[in-house]
């Protein structure tokens, strides 16, 4: 409801020689009403409230109310007000000539700087609101143990230091949690850190774009896996880097031959579980690009998305843990909990050099101060407690069976044309599709209600293979059965 004073201003606005009081309040409403001022269903004043804004007598209201709702303008429900039930038409377009068009065009300033249109021109990092198949990257939410979860924050929210966590917090996090996930990398992925290297965050995607702003100049080279996680190269592009796309093979990304080209001065990886082939880059890999990173001064990104869920054999350590303790840091370990608890908790975290800690937490403070203190504090208890290890156990064993359900219906009912790559881990495949076929293909499984993220999509070069990702962690076996007969279905 507009405030008293445009009232004012509007019923000053209607006055006209000759006009009584009643006939001028009507003419500055339907003026308002015209003008679009006053919107279709909108509620207007109570006639007390009004005549005592105006300074007219509550009949003199009532009967301006009354005309207009007889010619119209007004609804009126008794107990409820009243409200506006005219709609202002839509003006035509001015028509101006095409010359006068263009130059006036030309005369405005862009509407974005050169680093909003980066952004908006890589596209958004959207996932699917639910699991339909094949959803690519999403957990099983209905797995999770949520009676246990409501038991934690009950239990955080009851203690004496329950309030504490309603307030504002440290921009690198709750030092409980930094502990635990500490704790976590050392037993599980191998890492060399403390909790005062690890900083929480609200997503790997909010991690990148920290880093990207604080590491890179324009102009700065980055090398990027091929095919590659396009949230990473759009926050780099963004930043105004120059992306270098380096094929990835049977043994992880294969850099170029030293001196062929000039030294980049960030590399991003995802080294455990290659998104999106699913392969891991090898020992001998990891030592040369160590070594790259140490004689050129240059960072490592290790994006360690799903490592918790790895099928065949032992994992491979973190990239991180395998620096020279004697030397200064080059890897920037990254990890989420989106994958491994549930997506809307909005926790991931960093692990970073020492001399890194400083400056990532102050601008961090300027994006978004921090991440919520109850989510940490709940994360924190679930994993000291010893429900994360049992739930990633749990987890491990149903991704397990249903990664092999889909291999083997993959390859009974489309095999002769939708080609499964092995994968060790993770929460979807790689399937290839024959050269050039995707974009149909794709267009027959949304018809079908299916989910089929692109493969082809992932590559920034003109090499290209075609295919799909596809999901398999949120799906039931008896869902992936019903699923991949829904795509032998598209062939006939």
């Amino acid at each position: 409801m507009p405030p008293s004073r445009l009232w004012l201003q509007w019923f000053e606005r209607g006055a006209a020689p000759g006009l009584g009081r009643r006939e001028q309040l009507c003419a500055s409403l339907r003026q308002a009403m015209r003008e679009g001022d006053l919107q279709l269903g909108e509620r207007l004043p109570s006639s007390r409230m009004l005549a005592a804004d105006l300074g007219l007598s509550r009949v003199t209201v009532e009967a301006a109310y009354g005309q207009l709702e007889a010619e119209g303008y007004l609804s009126r429900r008794i107990g409820q007000g009243s409200f506006v039930a005219f709609a202002r038409a839509p003006e035509a377009a001015p028509r101006t000539p095409a010359g006068a068009r263009v130059a006036h065009l030309n005369m405005r300033p862009p509407p974005l700087s050169q680093r909003g249109q980066r952004i908006a021109d890589g596209g958004a990092c959207e996932d699917p609101r639910r699991p339909l198949p094949f959803a690519a990257g999403s957990p099983d939410l209905r797995a999770f143990p949520l009676p246990l979860w409501r038991q934690l924050i009950k239990r955080r929210l009851s203690d004496a230091g329950g309030r504490e966590l309603l307030g504002y917090g440290e921009p690198q996090g709750l030092a409980c949690l930094r502990e635990a996930i500490a704790g976590y990398l050392r037993q599980a992925r191998g890492l060399r850190c403390s909790a005062e290297q690890v900083l929480v965050l609200t997503s790997s995607q909010q991690a990148l774009q920290l880093l990207a702003g604080m590491l890179l100049d324009e102009g700065d080279r980055v090398w990027m896996e091929e095919p590659g996680y396009r949230g990473a190269a759009t926050a780099f592009a963004a930043a105004g880097a120059r992306l270098r796309p380096v094929p990835v093979d049977a043994h992880g990304l294969c850099p170029p031959e030293r001196g062929s080209e000039p030294p980049p001065r960030l590399i991003y990886l995802t080294p455990s579980h290659q998104y999106p082939s699913g392969v891991a880059l090898s020992l001998a890999r990891r030592q040369a690009l160590l070594e790259l990173a140490r004689r050129e001064g240059c960072w490592l990104i290790e994006d360690d998305y799903d490592s918790e869920f790895h099928y065949e054999g032992r994992p491979m350590p973190a990239l991180q843990g395998l620096q020279p303790e004697q030397e200064p840091g080059r890897v920037l370990y990254l990890g989420t909990f989106s994958k491994a608890l549930f997506p809307s908790l909005r926790l991931a975290y960093l692990v970073l050099p020492p001399e890194l800690v400083a400056p990532l937490c102050t601008a961090r403070s300027i994006q978004d101060g921090h991440s919520a203190l109850l989510p940490q504090a709940v994360t924190a208890d679930f994993i000291s407690q010893g429900h994360f290890a049992a739930h990633l156990r749990l987890m491990r064993q149903l991704y397990r069976q249903r990664r092999e359900v889909l291999m083997n219906e993959l390859q009974a009912r489309v095999g002769d044309w939708l080609r499964p790559q092995p994968s060790p881990g993770g929460l979807q495949i790689a399937a290839l599709l024959p050269p050039g076929e995707e974009a149909s293909w794709s267009r027959r499984a949304a018809g079908a209600g299916l989910l089929t993220p692109s493969l082809s999509a992932l590559y920034r070069g003109p090499a290209r293979l075609d295919g799909w990702l596809l999901g398999f962690a949120a799906l039931t076996p008896a869902e992936i059965v019903v699923a991949v007969q829904a795509l032998a279905r598209l062939q006939r």
